[in-house]
């Protein structure tokens, strides 16, 4: 198979290493680029690149038997949800039992990925080599370029306290005795408020809009272990999730948190097993949007203002390809429109890997993808002719806009169980297109040699 295109990578995060492990199988030559010294990109607690957003006390609110791949299960020793030194070390042996490391050039950055007119990517390191690719497999994360609230709120800039954005924060010892406001409703915002009211003098949990909230157990099972078949029409199962959600934990007004203006399963939900327990003894006090920042308080969009000695803001992130120049390839306000989340429309060669956000894990269908991937650079599947390729991504986006609250946090949402089945499906149909084609390489192999 020394006709195959050699493809660089570029992350080894739980998306980029697995992405590594489908290419290994396949025999497809490539080398993964990671700008740390080590495996597991946003898992690893003060990773030296600067990317992760983990914290000393993070614990992941998805189940270890949904999280892990497929053909690597978590031990059991495991907890339900693990620690985030568990994940570190589940990459670790992931990366190890499958000999995926000699395959990997740590510290070392991607600082820019051209695709030359003879349809070769040129990538240029951070160690100033340049090596030359066929295909290009972008697994850098989005969970890296911290969003701030746009616009800034009135009266920050001159703001007498201390303001961060979740992705800086690494323990509660900097909430002490403080008077602490949390910014959103998202699983970020939930678990620092919470880490907050242990130690803080006050804490405050401010919301942007509504948001259901989902405990991490139910009927006495990992909330994402329950039965949801994607044969079984969305509006269906929304309609009994909701019912339990609501049954189990009564509406968000009941704890003083604002009605979501939307139904289950239209935003994003938060999983989080204590922040009404907390809300319910006291220890976080709901309040509204914030209005306004004046000198040492915080003014809410009800007119009640608080002294404030931290803000921290949980706002989301940007999608960022920083080795990319903006008009070759960018998602403004996150929006960016590719085939089943993988496929470039108008750039061959060009594949995104975990570049979505499911409600659970995405590293089981950071796994399909791959696999996707490597049966794409054999030639074993074939994409649908142009047209309906265009589509199909079109039908996607009206249904994006169609069924999720319009944010820039649902631009690359999907359903973790209807994910995969629609993509096995896909995947079939473009095996049997394959072979009607003959099983056509998809881009030339003439790029195997690195140049200086």
């Amino acid at each position: 198979m020394s006709g195959l295109p050699r493809a660089c990578i570029i992350g080894a995060g739980s998306s980029g290493i697995a992405a590594a492990k489908a290419l290994l199988d396949r025999g497809i030559p490539f080398d993964c680029i990671e700008k740390s010294d080590q495996v597991g990109g946003n898992w690893v607690f003060g990773n030296r690149n600067g990317m992760s957003a983990a914290y000393r006390d993070l614990f992941i609110n998805v189940s270890r038997e949904r999280m892990a791949y497929a053909d690597f299960p978590m031990p059991t020793s495991y907890p339900d949800f693990p620690h985030h030194t568990h994940i570190k070390e589940y990459f670790d042996g992931y990366v190890d039992h499958f000999g995926l490391r000699p395959h990997i050039t740590f510290e070392t950055s991607v600082e820019y990925a051209r695709k030359r007119e003879d349809g070769v990517w040129e990538i240029a390191l951070g160690t100033g080599e340049t090596r030359l690719y066929d295909a290009l497999v972008v697994a850098n994360g989005h969970h890296w370029d911290p969003r701030w609230p746009e616009p800034p709120f009135p009266g920050s800039q001159s703001f007498g306290g201390v303001q961060m954005h979740a992705h800086s924060y690494v323990d509660n010892s900097i909430f002490a005795g403080k008077d602490v406001v949390i910014l959103g409703m998202g699983n970020s915002a939930m678990d620092i408020a919470v880490e907050s009211s242990y130690v803080a003098a006050n804490t405050y949990l401010s919301a942007r809009k509504g948001a259901w909230i989902i405990p991490k157990y139910v009927f006495g099972k990992p909330v994402d272990q329950l039965p949801n078949n994607p044969r079984i029409p969305f509006a269906i199962r929304q309609r009994m999730i909701h019912q339990t959600i609501k049954t189990l934990t009564g509406p968000p007004e009941r704890y003083g948190l604002p009605t979501p203006d939307h139904k289950f399963g239209e935003s994003h939900p938060t999983v989080s097993g204590r922040i009404l327990d907390r809300i319910a003894h006291g220890t976080i006090a709901p309040k509204p949007n914030i209005d306004s920042l004046d000198g040492d308080r915080v003014r809410f969009s009800d007119g009640s203002d608080i002294h404030a000695d931290l803000v921290v803001y949980c706002t989301g992130y940007k999608i960022s390809f920083p080795f990319f120049d903006a008009d070759f390839l960018a998602a403004p306000d996150n929006h960016i429109e590719l085939f089943r989340r993988v496929f470039h429309p108008d750039i061959p060669g060009l594949y995104f890997i975990g570049l979505l956000q499911p409600l659970g894990a995405i590293m089981p269908l950071a796994e399909a993808q791959s696999a996707w991937v490597g049966d794409h650079l054999r030639g074993e599947y074939a994409l649908p002719a142009p047209p309906d390729l265009r589509r199909d991504i079109a039908s996607d986006q009206a249904a994006m806009r169609k069924r999720y609250v319009a944010s820039k946090r649902h631009t690359i949402q999907v359903d973790f169980d209807d994910y995969l089945y629609a993509l096995e499906a896909e995947r079939r149909a473009g095996a049997e297109r394959a072979r009607a084609r003959g099983y056509e390489l998809p881009v030339p192999a003439h790029a195997a040699v690195p140049v200086a």
